[in-house]
């Protein structure tokens, strides 16, 4: 069914104006934003929060209060009966307290609603109950959220009521972060003050302010709840660990990009409207390359909103699912020989006079600003390889990263013909003269319209590919923060700029020592550069050859945030300190044999109790069945009697492997928390899964469906 920003028939040819969506009436009708400030707010006070929120300057008390007020009193008038500080903890999804507005009752009988600019400021969530990695101890239990008002307030409207919604950044008593927005927060001071650096070099002297901009493109599954509520592996760890292929599974490529079916044009349809109301702009929406798959983009934001607004599109699209009978998947890999979800992270830099620092221009090779911020970029990358690949390390990523469906666990930079072609001048004489320029498409069809294409492809194997003002990082997972990420690229390129700035600010001769640096930090680090395909054997080799790193696992990535360089970088622009650094990889490596455990102590559950039974019981019907014949008449059972044995060996070999799954799935869960435990789940238990699959998926194809015990691939992927 057609989808239109306007609005979508809610039935089959219905056509009444109450089925449409006015989307500017109601884009940010539930968000405190500037306009709503502007309204209510009085002038003095509205320009102090402005230069608080743009300028970082302190928020006084009297301030506070008067905003507090109005917020209180505008949430109200939408319903809202309880605030909450919104927060991201390192659990991989939002954490919140809610409180009411009553704060006492008064002689009448009648209660007093009020919310002051204290607690607007500050709250006190429990910090010992959250990950901390050893910074905080059991009994060390003070933590504190504190108000980020660079991204506003909202109210969540859903089961509960209507609940304004605080965004804000939590830290321990001592102040270490405990989340995922204070060091991003942290992350975009350096950034902004390293490309200021670099902007005034070039003579710039109007922009004020330079922001990360990021455009997260969300993928997902949509299956039926009914069917989902039958599979335990789904409930549990929110992936199939037991499934055999059904006959088709996307080959013939007809579903990306296919026409939407109206059960899931009305879910979209529900989705936007729900983030439109929340400041969201939902602008792209198709089905995904496999069944049952579908992504969600948004238009660009600064990076700490677009953080916000992507653990909000993720919320949003599990509520969604539910009222719709369907319930959202947004693990990595929910389905073995179909691709995976992941999350496109696109990232800039502009200025706030609008300025993308990432444009090259109609002649790139003239523009000696982007040269010199593209060479920065790709020392930072392959300086900082391992970090990049470690922000997108997760469990359920590891069964998508090195496939044939997401970039390889290479990093690599694409810059496409023209840029590549640019640099390849740099390199060999030390200046750039030309720039490739896009031709007239050719199309031969006289009807269509004569255009001119770009000039370059683009390459969706390339981990971070440049794609024309941005760096497009393919790598992350579906269901993880994009956080880290945007932390590791603000870090790795404000050190960048800071050498760079470091070398210029202290040049006789700033065109010579400018046009110096580009061609040296191009040819010392041309060996990230990679145009092909990612896919192939052969780039491994050639990765192996530059001297490129191949970080295949998740546990094989987490020491890159302790190393040496690291430690500096982040110490150097006050994103970490060592003991966050090392509290993080704590968290990793125990967020890993958690993951891998669940998935191994779900897969004995159904194994003992769902699967093995019900191949008892179909054999022995099969048994019984032979058994009758043979007592009947004197009929060839040869065929029978050979499923029989082969369904026997393949049921034997099940509780062989479920014995040694068993087995070392107790023992992981005996050892100490940390990197041992660690390696021990990735490579003793995770194989002991896959030898417990294996027989069951072959039973799956033999056993009669009416006795498999749950719903087959083919239900869950095509019946939606």
């Amino acid at each position: 069914m057609p989808f239109s920003l306007i609005g979508v028939a809610k039935k089959k040819g219905s056509s009444k104006m109450s089925d449409f969506i006015n989307v500017s009436e109601i884009f940010g009708e539930n968000v405190f934003n500037d306009t709503v400030m502007q309204e209510r707010l009085p002038k003095k006070v509205y320009k102090k929060l402005t230069e608080v929120i743009k300028e970082g300057k302190e928020l006084d008390p009297e301030t506070a209060d008067v905003v507090a007020h109005e917020m209180k009193e505008w949430a109200i008038e939408k319903g809202a009966t309880h605030y909450t500080h919104w927060f991201q903890p390192l659990t991989g999804v939002t954490a919140e307290k809610h409180d009411s507005f009553i704060s006492a009752p008064m002689p009448n009988g009648k209660v007093l609603m009020s919310f002051s600019g204290k607690e607007l400021i500050k709250g006190e969530p429990d910090a010992s109950s959250f990950p901390s990695g050893g910074l905080r101890a059991t009994f060390e239990a003070r933590g504190y959220t504190a108000w980020d008002c660079t991204s506003p307030a909202f109210v969540r409207q859903d089961a509960a009521g209507a609940t304004l919604c605080i965004p804000t950044a939590f830290c321990s008593y001592t102040g270490e972060a405990l989340d995922q927005k204070t060091p991003l927060l942290r992350s975009m001071e350096a950034i902004n003050d390293q490309s200021l650096r670099l902007l005034r070099l070039f003579g710039n002297t109007t922009s004020k302010k330079v922001t990360p901009s990021v455009g997260p493109e969300q993928e997902y599954f949509l299956v039926d709840r009914e069917k989902y509520l039958k599979r335990k592996d789904l409930i549990f760890t929110g992936r199939t660990l037991f499934g055999a292929m059904p006959p088709k599974g996307q080959e013939l490529e007809d579903h990306y990009f296919g026409s939407i079916r109206e059960r899931i044009a009305a879910y979209m349809k529900d989705v936007n409207k729900e983030l439109w109301k929340l400041g969201v702009s939902a602008k792209t929406q198709h089905n995904e390359v496999a069944p049952a798959q579908h992504e969600l983009a948004p238009i660009y934001a600064e990076a700490n909103i677009a953080v916000d607004h992507n653990q909000l599109v993720m919320e949003t699209l599990k509520k969604v699912a539910g009222r719709h009978g369907m319930c959202c998947l947004l693990h990595e890999k929910p389905f073995a020989g179909v691709n995976g979800s992941g999350k496109h992270n696109n990232w800039s830099i502009t200025t706030d006079d609008g300025i993308n620092m990432l444009d090259p221009g109609k002649t790139p090779h003239e523009n000696i600003q982007f040269l010199l911020v593209l060479t920065c970029i790709l020392k930072a990358v392959d300086k900082h390889a391992d970090l990049l690949r470690e922000s997108a390390a997760d469990a359920g990523n590891d069964h998508r990263l090195g496939a044939n469906e997401a970039p390889p666990a290479i990093i690599s930079v694409f810059l496409g013909e023209q840029l590549e072609d640019v640099m390849a001048q740099l390199i060999s004489t030390g200046e750039a003269t030309r720039s490739l320029k896009g031709e007239v498409l050719q199309t031969g069809v006289k009807t269509l319209p004569d255009f001119r294409k770009d000039a370059t492809d683009r390459n969706r194997t390339s981990p971070f590919a440049f794609t024309g003002n941005k760096f497009e990082f393919r790598m992350v997972g579906s269901n993880d923060s994009i956080a880290p990420p945007n932390v590791v690229l603000n870090a790795i390129v404000a050190e960048a700029f800071s050498d760079a700035c470091d070398i210029l600010e202290k040049a006789d001769n700033f065109e010579e020592a400018v046009h110096d640096l580009i061609k040296e930090q191009a040819s010392a680090h041309q060996r990230i550069v990679f145009n092909g395909n990612g896919y192939s054997d052969e780039w491994i080799a050639e990765a192996e050859r530059r001297g490129l790193p191949n970080i295949k696992n998740m546990v094989d990535a987490v020491p890159a945030l302790t190393t040496e360089k690291s430690i500096a970088l982040f110490e150097k622009f006050n994103v970490f300190t060592e003991a966050e650094l090392v509290s993080r990889g704590e968290i990793l490596y125990e967020n890993y044999a958690k993951a891998i455990n669940i998935e191994a102590r779900t897969m004995i559950d159904m194994a003992g109790k769902q699967i093995i039974p019900a191949v008892i019981k179909f054999t022995t019907a099969l048994a019984n069945s032979i058994n009758s014949v043979k007592a009947a008449c004197d009929a060839d059972i040869s065929t029978q009697t050979d499923l029989l044995k082969e369904v026997s060996a393949l049921l034997a070999e099940a509780k062989e492997a479920l014995a040694k799954l068993s087995e070392v799935t107790a023992k992981g869960g005996t050892m100490g928390e940390g990197r041992e435990q660690a390696i021990f789940f990735r490579d003793e238990v995770k194989t002991a899964m896959d030898q417990l699959r294996a027989p069951i998926d072959k039973l799956e194809m033999i056993v009669d469906k009416e006795m498999w015990p749950m719903p087959s691939y083919g239900d869950l992927i095509f019946e939606v």
